[in-house]
């Protein structure tokens, strides 16, 4: 009987320990719904739903030749770890991104 009770609290545990699913990222990031941002490619990766992003009469004021200029999927995991992990600074939302600069070392 206590090894059930054990494998029941494991499994419960597990359970807990689960991403849900509506911040799990895989597949390809969303599209932008507008035609603002010229997304180029994943920053840190192929995969990455953050990518370098292009000029456009929009980004034209935010692009600077020290920093590269990424936009992520809003409140998105990948947004989130880009400023915790690289100090990316926040310049401007749109279309369901969120564009920020990441100064170059």
């Amino acid at each position: 009987m206590k090894k059930l009770v054990l494998l029941v609290a494991v499994i419960a545990l597990a359970a807990c320990d689960e991403t849900p699913p509506e911040t799990l990222e895989t597949g390809a990031a969303p599209a932008p719904t507008n035609d603002e941002l010229r997304l180029v490619g994943g920053y840190r990766s192929e995969e990455d739903w953050c990518q370098l992003t292009g000029e456009t009469a929009f980004t034209g004021n935010f692009l600077d030749h020290t920093a590269d200029l990424v936009s992520c999927p809003s409140g998105s995991a990948a947004a989130q770890s880009l400023v915790e992990d690289l100090s990316a600074v926040q310049v401007a939302e749109t279309g369901g991104y969120t564009v920020y600069t990441i100064q170059r070392e």
